[in-house]
């Protein structure tokens, strides 16, 4: 028999589509508990925006929803969050100790998988939170940004098959993704 592996991102993702991720615990865990008990077994719990919104539209702490999401799932679920690369959970580059202190942090708060992204597709950007987040116990799922090029980039130099066939092949650090330059 196959198994079809399911994950509800709608508590993370959908919340910061629709909402802004301007949503108060009190409102959505009641609905987090009832996905559970239709069967549902791994969730998006937190991270990017609807980390920071917590605190700057919420007066909540992302901390506290990520200890009451594990809490109302119990154990054995997976918990996913956002991270974006060396930005982790800000919106600027970190220093690699607040790199660390993320992965640490989401661990220790019940996390089970951190999906990982550069929006720039720089997979440098990817090598230490990737460390970090591996080093801190939990799943490392790396992503690859695609997206549709702004008006007036070149759609032969970046964005195109070949350019995500070097980012799935990457090997070696500085391997050529700084390096493209599409736009003019």
């Amino acid at each position: 028999m196959k198994k079809i592996l399911f994950q509800d991102t709608s508590f993370r993702d959908g919340f910061q589509s629709i909402f802004g991720a301007r949503v108060f615990m009190k409102d959505f865990m009641p609905a987090v508990e009832a996905a559970v008990k239709a069967g549902i077994t791994h969730f998006e719990a937190g991270g990017g925006a609807r980390f920071q919104a917590l605190y700057q539209n919420c007066g909540e702490d992302a901390f506290d929803m990520m200890d009451e999401f594990r809490r109302v799932v119990g154990p054995k679920i997976r918990l996913q969050t956002l991270a974006r690369g060396i930005n982790v959970v800000a919106l600027a580059p970190q220093p690699r100790d607040m790199i660390k202190l993320h992965a640490d942090m989401f661990k220790k708060h019940g996390m089970t998988r951190i999906r990982n992204f550069d929006a720039l597709n720089d997979v440098n950007n990817l090598i230490y939170s990737g460390k970090c987040i591996t080093d801190a116990g939990l799943e490392h799922e790396v992503v690859v940004t695609m997206m549709e090029l702004p008006p007036g980039c070149d759609l032969n130099a970046a964005h195109n098959p070949e350019f995500y066939e070097r980012i799935f092949r990457y090997d070696e650090p500085d391997q050529g993704l700084r390096n493209v330059q599409a736009c003019s």
